[in-house]
């Protein structure tokens, strides 16, 4: 192990992303993949939302009789 090695960020796991990461040292091959990630993210972020307003829908469609 090198004594500077703590200075170089480390890149995220494959298929992980972080949010405010370092960008500049990621190739265009990298950062498309970083994108299609935060797609899949952001769908998966809708699709849990749209499940949670359907629950409450139900819900209150019970509890307003």
């Amino acid at each position: 192990m090198n004594l500077f090695d703590e200075d170089v960020p480390k890149k995220s796991p494959l298929g992980a992303v972080a949010v405010g990461e370092e960008l500049s040292r990621l190739s265009e091959a990298e950062l498309q993949e970083r994108i299609e990630a935060l797609k899949g993210e952001i769908n998966r972020t809708q699709k849990e939302l749209e499940q949670r307003g359907t629950i409450r829908d139900a819900a209150n469609s019970i509890f307003q009789k």
